[in-house]
This record gives C-alpha cells, structure tokens and sequence, in this order.
C-alpha cells in the first residue's frame, strides 16, 4: 500500500543525479524524496533500538510538522522565522561587538508577525454581538502550532551553542499555548489571559 518515494542521491554536490527509487534505505547517505517508514527502519538498523525516538526538524506546518507528528508520531520542532523579528532591539542586537563576525553586514529586516492585509499570525479579534466588546482568539495557525509542534524556534541558530542535555519546556495541555516557544512567546502571545480558543 505504501509506495516508496524515496531516491538515492549520487553524492552531496551540485552535480547530484537522482537514482531510481529504492525499495528501502540500507545505509546512512544522502536521500531526497523520502518515506519516513523507511527511514525510522533504517533508524531502527542504525541504532538497535525497536522504537528510536525521531525528533523532526521543518519550517512548514503543511509538508513537515504534521505529517511527521500525526502520522510518524515525531517529535517535531517548527522553526518559524516570524519568531525573530518580534522582539527587535533584544538579544541578537545587543551583542557586544566584539562576539559579531568580523565580516558579518548589516542584519536583515525583521519579519513581522503582524500583516497590514491579514492580521496577526498568532491571534485575531472577534466582533462581539450587539453592545459587547471585541475579543482576542488564538488564530487557526496558532492552535495547529501548539497541537502539532513540540517546541518552535526562530531558527537552527537560535538553539546551536545550547548544552545538549538542554530541557526545553513543550507545548501540552498542561501548559499554557506558549510554552513551546524558544526562546520567548511571541508578544501578541504575552497576554495570554486575555485570550480565548474558538
């Protein structure tokens, strides 16, 4: 039932060449086009372990995030880079000088969790009735992101020089929906009292 998708890749240039499909993956290389199956199989071969724990990277919700953790039951870390431009002027601006690269330019613009045409990524206002005042709800994005990622990060850097037993808190539901964000909620996210899930 389950067909293979998964390709083996040449090498890791620029000349790669994509092979015929390969009915399963029988060491470490370099793969495109994949099929988790046969990857947590090639785990399992790899570390000898009956149920290796996968803790999947990805920046889309969509193709990344939830397939790995509805079907694969991953963990999965959502790296949204709308996370780093929402708190402008904080960490990465007030770095001493002397911890920048010497080459490093001028840092990008940062993206802005708030779209003058869509609203915010995180929550949106309600109309209330008939002489009722609006109220703020977690957008649809926002819900998917807490029930599907166990944790969200700006970026891979965001976490590089962390110790490697590091404990991140995660999202569930003995949590509050920020606490799966590293290293900070967004700010719209901040009042979180405020809120209320539709």
């Amino acid at each position: 039932m389950t067909q293979l998708l998964t390709r083996a890749k040449a090498g890791q240039g620029e000349n790669d060449e994509e092979q015929e499909a390969l009915p399963s993956l029988d060491k470490p290389g370099w793969y495109s086009q994949g099929n988790a199956v046969h990857l947590y199989e090639l785990l399992k071969k790899m570390t000898g372990k009956p149920e290796p724990k996968v803790v999947y990277f990805g920046d889309s919700m969509h193709s990344d995030i939830f397939p790995a953790r509805h079907y694969s039951n991953w963990e999965t870390v959502l790296i949204l880079e709308e996370l780093s431009g929402d708190r402008e002027g904080k960490p990465e601006e007030s770095e001493p000088l002397e911890k920048k690269g010497k080459y490093e330019g001028p840092k990008a613009k940062a993206l802005n969790t708030l779209s003058k045409k869509w609203g915010s990524f995180f929550i949106d206002s309600v109309s209330g009735l008939e002489n009722t005042e609006d109220s703020l709800v977690y957008t649809w994005s926002c819900k998917r992101i807490s029930t599907y990622s166990t944790i969200v990060i700006p970026s891979i850097e965001a976490i590089a020089e962390l110790p490697l037993d590091y404990k991140f808190t995660r999202f569930s539901s003995n949590n509050s929906k920020t606490a799966g964000y590293y290293p900070n909620p967004p700010l719209v996210l901040s009042s979180d009292g405020m809120l209320t899930t539709k």
